[in-house]
């Protein structure tokens, strides 16, 4: 909790009074520090709060969380930061040859659903799950190709490679499909999948990874099945379901304001195009 503090009065400092600090930063607008301030919020409720518990108890949980820290949460970051603070960081010499590679496409595309499908294998996932280490890096690097995968949509800089608007709505319809295994291997199961949820022993150990293991050995815990009202199977089955709408929502949702950007666009184009002809009549 208390890095999420520090990031946001960081973010507000720069982006108020530290802003001149910064040459040729612009105002921040109300909108773009919403976005952030709400990102850095989700983030936390998410990840640093109870649902980061919950998650242990309940794979449902567990994707919800995952829906909103790789789908909800790097689109409102990007957009909340403001263009001049992006182009330092993504224009600095360490970072900008990693950052284009990355962010291309099919690269960026491939490789966000690459890892995610690749967690949900059932035997890497309980590996995975009950590793600290294992854990934390494999969230950060889904954390970071997530935003990478994002950034082709939401490219706010405006000498990035953008995308035409028919090859983001084919993008953003790729994603969902690629997405879409990992799902389907989670609702249609017809026994629990994950020996962390399921099992005793990888149960508690998945569970250490968020509870001190002074506290746990003190407890009286019957197993996994203590902290859910479902049957292991129907939680399994809720889990992927929600990750699927949460999915199709976002997914949907850019879609449809990624065809009328664009048909707004092909009739400015249309416009010009015109009025040479009717000034000539």
């Amino acid at each position: 909790m208390v890095s999420m503090i520090i990031v946001a009065i960081l973010y507000i400092y720069v982006t108020g009074r530290g802003r001149e600090r910064f040459e040729g930063s612009e105002p921040v607008s109300l909108k773009q520090k919403t976005f952030f301030l709400l990102g850095i919020a989700l983030l936390y409720f998410f990840k640093g709060g109870p649902i980061d518990l919950l998650g242990h108890l309940m794979l449902s949980a567990h994707m919800a969380q995952m829906a909103f820290l790789y789908l909800i949460i790097p689109p409102l970051l990007i957009l909340g930061t403001p263009v001049w603070l992006l182009k330092k960081f993504v224009n600095h010499k360490a970072i900008k040859p990693a950052f284009n590679f990355l962010t291309r496409p099919l690269i960026a595309l491939i490789s966000f659903n690459a890892l995610f499908s690749f967690y949900h294998i059932p035997v890497i996932f309980d590996v995975v799950k009950t590793d600290v280490t294992l854990h934390t890096i494999y969230t950060i690097l889904l954390f970071i190709a997530s935003f990478m995968m994002w950034w082709p949509l939401v490219d706010p800089l405006p000498e990035g490679n953008k995308m035409s608007g028919i090859k983001k709505m084919g993008y953003i319809m790729a994603d969902g499909v690629l997405l879409t295994p990992a799902c389907a291997l989670i609702i249609f199961a017809d026994t629990p999948l994950y020996a962390a949820y399921s099992d005793m022993t990888a149960w508690m150990a998945a569970l250490a990874l968020c509870v001190p293991a002074s506290t746990l050995a003190g407890l009286d815990l019957g197993g996994p099945e203590l902290f859910n009202a479902l049957p292991l199977l129907e939680d399994q089955q809720l889990g992927g379901i929600i990750m699927k709408i949460i999915q199709e929502i976002m997914y949907g949702s850019m879609l449809a304001y990624v065809f009328f950007q664009w048909a707004r666009k092909e009739r400015e184009t249309d416009d010009l195009d015109m009025n040479p002809i009717l000034e000539k009549n």
